[in-house]
């Protein structure tokens, strides 16, 4: 019997060649096994599409690298609801469906989180993308001439585009074939993630951690690394954590693990992008010791 399965991607399982994004996720799950192991605790990693493994054989499973999920949506979601039967998940399963789905910034915006302003446009909207923009502006008081257009299940920048509105129908084709299946999120574009990064503030069971500055790369707006964006070392203010922890006791219960994506909008307040307690990029490479305080939370939260 396991206590705990790491979830990955089946690519990152004994691969046979390797690119930096590869040896980036390796070397963070082995820090996390190693940590876990030095508790005494049973741990092994699995691609969570592994069709040999008994996911009865283990008290949970941890997602860490199941990068490939939103690309195998259905495929994953039918796991999920299968396997949350016969195993318990961290974070739990009732956090992971919530978080999924970025319907929930709505839910935190109304316990109190400031987030950029949204529209959601839900799937079979009889809409064209001018109509969404319109309303955008007249039931939201849109300012801005720059919007963002991205998929309310997705991630790695997935389907997200940046466009000038006047410029709407470019974009019209795609927006009307993606709402057929999927509810699109309409929001102000950021100036000063552009500007001045977007920080990522980690946190376990609701204690900060470390925290990353993410930075697009020169003329384009998305700070993934995907697209040229580049991480740096950043400490931040008592402001900046203050508003991680009350993002996270504004969640459904208190995650083991979180990463809280969080600039300043465009009025100069802080503002949540993304609460990420699903399977982040957590950066243990950058900070190995934050490897060990995430093992202990686990084990102090689920084990003593």
């Amino acid at each position: 019997m396991f206590d705990i399965v790491i979830l990955t991607d089946s690519r990152f399982v004994n691969p046979k060649n390797s690119n930096q994004l590869i040896e980036n996720v390796l070397q963070e799950d082995q820090l996390v096994l190693g940590s876990l192991q030095k508790l005494g605790l049973q741990v092994i990693i699995k691609a969570w599409d592994d069709s040999d493994f008994d996911w009865s054989s283990t008290k949970y499973a941890l997602f860490r690298s199941t990068w490939d999920c939103f690309d195998r949506f259905t495929e994953f979601s039918s796991w999920f609801e299968q396997t949350k039967n016969i195993t318990n998940f961290i974070n739990s399963y009732t956090l992971v469906s919530w978080n999924i789905d970025k319907h929930y910034l709505k839910k935190l915006q109304q316990n109190g989180i400031n987030i950029p302003k949204t529209l959601f446009v839900e799937p079979g909207a009889q809409i064209n993308l001018k109509q969404v923009i319109d309303k955008a502006r007249q039931d939201l008081s849109f300012t801005t001439e720059n919007l963002v257009l991205k998929p309310c299940i997705a991630g790695g920048a997935r389907h997200t585009y940046k466009f000038h509105m006047n410029d709407w129908a470019s974009h019209n084709d795609m927006f009307e074939e993606l709402i057929l299946n999927e509810t699109m999120m309409l929001q102000e574009f950021q100036k000063n993630i552009v500007e001045h990064g977007e920080i990522s503030v980690v946190m376990f069971n609701g204690e900060y951690s470390h925290a990353i500055l993410k930075l697009a790369k020169p003329g384009d707006f998305r700070v993934q690394d995907d697209y040229g964006g580049t991480v740096h070392d950043y400490q931040p203010s008592k402001q900046e954590i203050d508003f991680a922890k009350q993002v996270l006791h504004a969640s459904p219960e208190m995650p083991i693990y979180a990463r809280v994506d969080i600039f300043k909008d465009n009025e100069g307040s802080l503002a949540l992008a993304e609460l990420e307690i699903f399977e982040p990029e957590l950066w243990f490479r950058r900070y190995p010791e934050a490897a060990d305080f995430f093992a202990k939370s686990i084990k102090e939260k689920l084990f003593d």
